[in-house]
């Protein structure tokens, strides 16, 4: 069974960068969409940005357009999360996972799901 495994969150000040990864152990990359999620505390998981194989087409959400970009290493079975201009906002666990991606929408499927990479954002 596919495992994904996500790493890169800290803490660290408003204004700041973090680049989170997710590796799985298996070569599933090539074939799947994949995403970034996050659920803050008392809240629901919602979806950050998701792309397919090749990045011809992604999602990402109004919260965070313009301050994070989603990339892949095929090769290495490797998505990253590129998050500048951090917010308090930003605060989460972060996770990846295979996703259902279209026009304007992302959504898990699968039973691709990493356990996830706290982010803490403080002002």
């Amino acid at each position: 069974e596919v495992q994904l495994v996500e790493s890169g969150g800290d803490s660290v000040q408003a204004g700041g960068s973090l680049r989170l990864d997710c590796t799985a152990s298996r070569p599933i990359f090539n074939g799947n969409p994949m995403g970034w999620f996050r659920q803050a505390p008392g809240k629901e998981r919602e979806a950050v940005s998701c792309m397919n194989w090749n990045g011809r087409m992604t999602y990402t959400a109004d919260s965070v357009k313009g301050r994070f970009t989603i990339s892949r290493n095929n090769p290495q079975n490797t998505v990253y999360l590129q998050m500048n201009s951090l917010k308090p906002e930003d605060t989460a666990m972060y996770y990846c996972a295979a996703v259902a991606l279209g026009s304007g929408w992302c959504v898990a499927a699968g039973d691709y799901w990493g356990k996830g990479t706290l982010v803490n954002i403080s002002s």
